[in-house]
């Protein structure tokens, strides 16, 4: 078995709270993202276990994962997994996509307290250590959102709280509001608008950038080939 990697861990925004800088992103549990029309294909529950069991034997101790990917399968394998390892990696999740067919999304808050309830109950845990709005919503004041992630934080059920694919305005808003510690965006070799405005707003304004599909969901490893079967 390969030796575990020495991961070090940066500062998550201006909180103080520390993050590994390489997580295991579990998207791919039961489904394949948020996507209702992928609910239940992705990596089964047996390969989810195997996978989080060999990114633990390599070190790696923070899961990243959202309250809609695999229609909440994904949660639901890595509470599977706390419980019968009886080990507890740092969790990230997310609020804002649908889990069913029905249309119900948003970061409305008797939504998002619904969704957070349920995301602990899946996870079986009392606390996520970092909560996401997954998008942005322009139906709900951004404020209204925030204050909701405030009483979680508050009430010890979040340490810190962010956003996820908010451009460099949407970020600014939040960063007006006052308590928002990270954002998460993809970037990769192929995928770089970040660079323009998010990322130097990240900077200037001591904001955590977290990064997820560094290698472009598999682009950049050479798994697809030009007449290949992918």
């Amino acid at each position: 078995m390969a030796a575990a990697l020495q991961i070090p861990t940066n500062p998550l925004g201006a909180a103080g709270q520390r993050v590994p800088r390489i997580a295991l992103g579990c998207g791919n549990f039961g489904g394949i993202g948020s996507a209702p029309a992928f609910f239940g294909q992705g990596l089964s529950h047996s390969e989810a276990l195997e996978l989080m069991d060999a990114a633990w034997a390599l070190g790696i101790r923070h899961f990243d994962t959202a309250d809609a990917y695999g229609g909440g399968r994904s949660e639901e394998a890595i509470g599977a997994w706390i419980r019968s390892r009886r080990t507890r990696p740092t969790l990230t999740t997310k609020v804002f996509n649908q889990m069913t067919a029905d249309g119900d999304q948003g970061l409305a808050p008797e939504r998002v307290r619904r969704q957070f309830a349920s995301s602990l109950e899946r996870l079986g845990v009392d606390r996520v250590d970092l909560y996401l709005a997954h998008e942005f919503d322009h139906s709900v004041p951004l404020s209204d959102t925030i204050s909701v992630f405030d009483e979680f934080r508050d009430a010890g059920q979040v340490i810190s709280h962010g956003v996820s694919n908010f451009d460099a305005l949407q970020l600014q808003q939040a960063l007006d509001i006052g308590t928002t510690s990270a954002i998460q965006y993809g970037y990769s070799l192929l995928e770089r608008g970040d660079e323009a405005d998010v990322i130097p707003l990240c900077a200037r304004s001591g904001t955590g950038y977290m990064v997820f599909s560094p290698l472009c969901g598999g682009w950049l490893t050479g798994k697809y080939r030009r007449g290949a079967a992918y």
